[in-house]
């Protein structure tokens, strides 16, 4: 593999964590919100897919044809989330393989490498908020959910 493909499949590695978390959540946990009243768990899951579609319309939109917003109404649909984040992930990926060939990302400055960093840093974000509000909302997650998140050799 070269760096273009090692840096794609890090994205991806970056939303296998994302479905592993989601998969190892008690559904009646997607509502679950922070002390603080943000968002929910399952609104921020949507978010993450959501601020990925807006990316895609302003940097490929042909990308983003089979792609939908989650609607407020379907945030605590566990597997409507996770087949969001699935195509969105794909699709995001797709862009960044054209962008690592043409060497920009239309719409982000400065480059290819970054885009993608700026997105994990914003879904690692996200991802924080979604421990935090379960962890106060009384649904932490289980030890092995804890540090596998942190396993993406594995992942």
């Amino acid at each position: 593999m070269n760096l273009a493909d090692d840096l794609i499949d890090a994205w991806m590695i970056n939303n296998r964590i994302h479905r592993y978390l989601l998969d190892a959540i008690d559904p009646g946990a997607l509502g679950a919100a922070s002390a603080s009243k943000g968002r929910s768990v399952g609104a921020v899951f949507a978010h993450i897919h959501d601020v990925r579609l807006m990316w895609l319309k302003a940097s490929a939109p042909d990308l983003t044809e089979a792609l939908e917003k989650v609607g407020r109404e379907s945030v605590l649909d566990g597997g409507l989330l996770a087949r969001s984040l699935d195509a969105s992930a794909e699709a995001i990926a797709l862009l960044l393989h054209r962008g690592f060939e043409s060497g920009k990302i239309k719409g982000f400055k400065p480059h290819p490498a970054a885009f993608q960093s700026y997105l994990i840093s914003h879904e690692g974000h996200h991802r924080g908020q979604i421990l935090l509000a379960l962890k106060q909302s009384g649904y932490k997650v289980d030890q092995k959910t804890g540090f596998g998140i942190w396993e993406w050799g594995v992942r």
